[in-house]
């Protein structure tokens, strides 16, 4: 941002099938440079409920963007600058366990790491920092989602580990068995990590809600891209639901109008 800065407090960045703000009403469109390339698309500043909310598509616009060549720092960074305190982040997931359905929402609270090639940290050198990530997701924020969906009588888990995965392929049969019987995660993706972990460095407050789009491959029954679009397409609105109602519970008080700052 060259002339001003937006300060907001609130971000969403959609996932799969979450393209654009929905519920919410766009006010302006802000395109970022980042000490880290390009974030995956321009940012929309937003207003609902009275709060300013900023968008960003993780996938960009048009989902062109696949898992493993998300630009993660570029988008947490660009939140960051953005004053953002606190990322509601939906995504689509496969299924480890027959009770965890397609159409199930998981909030998850663990996340194991099985990605291979990402920048997982803003601290490559000069500077050394360890966080703990031994509770990686938000309490308040899972809580807020939590009661949104059980307000709107949505099937939900409340918890959940998240296999993360390098993608952009889908597992072969004995992986997803190890992941489900060995690892005994409970649903899988391709974009928690390093999303969460940068998140927490930037002192941002972090919760995902998952979208179950199928059983993965350990249930015999052959994944595709179409078949988990049409799947989450179906669940879009529910997302978006969940997301407002999720914004409405979050007290006023923390948020603070959409400033304008000169710098």
């Amino acid at each position: 941002m060259n002339k001003e800065k937006y300060v907001c407090d609130l971000g969403i960045i959609g996932g799969t099938g979450i393209y654009d703000t929905g519920v919410f009403k766009a006010i302006r469109e802000l395109k970022i440079n980042t000490p880290y390339g390009q974030p995956s698309d321009s940012v929309m500043l937003c207003e609902y409920d009275n709060k300013k909310i900023a968008f960003l598509p993780r996938h960009g616009k048009n989902h062109r963007i696949p898992p493993h060549m998300i630009n993660f720092r570029a988008n947490i960074w660009t939140l960051k600058e953005l004053g953002i305190k606190y990322i509601l982040a939906p995504s689509a997931v496969g299924s480890l366990r027959e009770d965890y359905k397609p159409g199930d929402i998981v909030i998850p609270d663990q996340f194991i790491d099985f990605t291979k090639n990402r920048d997982y940290s803003f601290y490559d050198g000069g500077k050394v920092c360890h966080i703990s990530m031994a509770d990686p997701f938000c309490p308040d924020l899972r809580s807020k989602i939590s009661e949104s969906i059980k307000d709107l009588q949505f099937s939900h888990h409340d918890n959940g580990a998240y296999i993360c995965i390098e993608g952009p392929r889908f597992s072969t049969r004995a992986e997803s068995n190890f992941y489900k019987n060995i690892i005994k995660a409970d649903i899988i993706g391709m974009t928690l990590v390093p999303e969460c972990i940068l998140a927490k460095e930037a002192e941002i407050c972090y919760a995902s809600i998952a979208t179950v789009t199928d059983y993965d491959v350990w249930a015999n029954i052959p994944v595709s891209s179409k078949e988990v679009i049409e799947t989450l397409h179906k669940n879009v609105e529910k997302i978006r639901k969940i997301i407002s109602t999720a914004v409405e519970k979050i007290p006023s008080d923390v948020f603070r109008k959409c400033l304008v700052l000169g710098i």
